[in-house]
């Protein structure tokens, strides 16, 4: 039987269902074995409540349902995700016909058919999950519910829609802020140490599975720091707490109450819950979810290296133990690591002390703050060698968020003293400047030759996106930043900039020279 990863979450549209429960007669208690005494006085330590409703009814408040409206263009699918279910072998199967026979040619034209581009857009509907981290209505839920939205609302436990906004998004741990209004506060869950989660720990799972809002479901953690392919920084909780489509961006509990999880993909063969599910860690998700509130996007420690995991066979032939680290498989030439002189076969076995599995190392890097000095330990050819590196920012742009608020002010700041005009993004500048429908920011349009602007690499095309770690959508938010910058009197400022290489951090002197 065929199984495959799906990420949890209802993209095709409203559904209905019906759901009967068919109450089981209690088996009858099994006779006591003469050593079984011991074992039960142990185990009633840490008994179980016989009932979870009290702790359900404390935490329901705080989760909500999220739907979504979209717009899906011709030749897109209503289905397709970025996620890990997405797969070549998904879709209809063509039935099979006689060769050569009139209906293996309609079928075959009918599944090869190419969309026309006169098609109209279609309009799509989706749920999914989210829970409520702050009395000012911040909820954290998943990048694949909300990533296409035209239109997010979100509906409370006591029934009331409220439009959200969203406030950030990252589609490489797949977690989205959004942000609801009200006058009065809104009920949170608080995030716990998903660290001390253990194999074995009972949790609790709350969510919108199929358009059935506030279903709580419960299981245990069934295993720690799953990798299922869905990118570098893979880190899963497993769960057999009943997880279905609906259900992502929606928390996993332990039994104090606090998140330990973020719901998001579940395997299976049918697209419903077979007991394998998972879930972020709540450890893994905090960092992001800061920057998503304070910032809009995800900015990450990178070293340019491409690494991989060392495996027994790897350990065996060089002569590493214990058999554990990174392997330097390639290194960016621009790249903190060759800066370093770090080379190809080495194994980087720790970070700042701390012993490291190879499938962590990218995860790790990537929550090290850019401009961070880091001591890495390296394994080269039989000898163990500390070496010091400045993580630089990740060249990857940044998920940014959607916006309909045309920028404020002017257009155009033209700043002779700095040899350096920006522009706002609009559709002009997107159209010559090739900027993508995402980019946010303020591009530079006009650089004075031997300028300091020019002097510090900055050259037509390139984005600004932050200014002294504060973001900014226009040149107004710019030329605000600039002025706090010279009233506490630097003399440089420091702007983090989008570039045809990546981003990039370029401190541009405030006194022109």
């Amino acid at each position: 039987m065929k199984h495959r990863l799906v990420l949890a979450a209802l993209m095709g549209g409203w559904v209905s269902a019906t759901a009967s429960a068919f109450a089981q007669p209690a088996p009858a208690p099994a006779p006591a074995s003469p050593s079984a005494g011991v074992v039960a006085s142990a185990r009633s330590v840490h008994a179980a409540p016989d009932s979870l409703a009290d702790l359900a009814a404390s935490l329901l408040p705080a989760v909500v349902n999220i739907s979504i409206s979209a717009t899906l263009k011709p030749g897109e699918d209503e289905d397709d995700d970025d996620g890990p279910d997405a797969s070549p072998d998904d879709g209809p199967q063509v039935p099979q016909f006689p060769p050569g026979s009139p209906m293996e040619k309609f079928f075959h034209d009918y599944m090869n058919r190419q969309p026309s581009s006169s098609e109209p857009p279609r309009k799509m509907q989706a749920l999914g999950s989210g829970f409520i981290i702050s009395p000012d209505g911040y909820i954290v839920t998943n990048n694949h519910v909300i990533k296409d939205a035209d239109k997010v609302s979100v509906t409370l436990q006591d029934g009331t829609v409220l439009p959200a906004k969203i406030v950030g998004r990252d589609s490489r741990t797949d977690l989205a802020v959004i942000k609801i209004e009200s006058k009065s506060a809104f009920p949170t869950v608080p995030f716990g140490d998903s660290d001390k989660a253990r194999v074995g720990d009972r949790v609790l799972a709350i969510g919108n599975p199929f358009g059935l809002s506030g279903t709580v479901t419960s299981g245990i953690v069934s295993s720690r720091g799953r990798d299922i392919n869905h990118g570098l920084y893979d880190d899963y909780i497993q769960t057999d707490a009943s997880i279905n489509r609906g259900n992502s961006g929606g928390p996993l509990f332990n039994l104090d109450g606090q998140v330990i999880g973020i719901n998001t993909a579940i395997y299976s063969s049918s697209g419903g819950s077979i007991g394998i599910g998972f879930a972020i860690p709540a450890n893994d998700a905090r960092g992001v979810i800061d920057q998503l509130r304070r910032d809009g996007h995800v900015s990450r420690g990178w070293i340019g290296v491409r690494v991989q995991n060392v495996t027994h066979e790897i350990a065996d032939s060089i002569g590493l133990k214990p058999e554990k680290g990174a392997m330097i498989a390639g290194i960016d030439p621009k790249g903190p690591a060759a800066s370093a002189k770090l080379q190809t076969g080495d194994v980087i076995v720790a970070l700042d002390g701390k012993p490291i599995d190879g499938h962590a190392l990218p995860r790790l890097v990537a929550e090290i703050t850019p401009g961070t000095k880091t001591v890495f330990g390296i394994w080269r050819k039989g000898k163990t060698l500390d070496v010091t590196l400045v993580v630089k920012p990740s060249p990857e742009a940044p998920d940014m968020p959607p916006t309909d608020a045309k920028p404020k002010g002017p257009s155009k700041l033209a700043l002779a003293d700095l040899g350096v005009t920006f522009s706002a993004i609009d559709d002009d500048t997107r159209s010559k400047y090739s900027l993508s429908d995402s980019q946010r920011g303020v591009v530079v349009t006009d650089v004075t030759r031997d300028g300091p602007a020019d002097t510090r690499g900055l050259q037509p095309g390139d984005v600004v996106t932050e200014v002294q770690q504060v973001g900014v959508n226009s040149p107004d938010a710019l030329s605000k930043e600039l002025a706090r910058a010279r009233q506490q009197k630097k003399h440089t400022v420091l702007l983090l900039v989008q570039g045809q290489d990546g981003l990039r951090w370029v401190p541009l002197p405030l006194s022109g020279e």
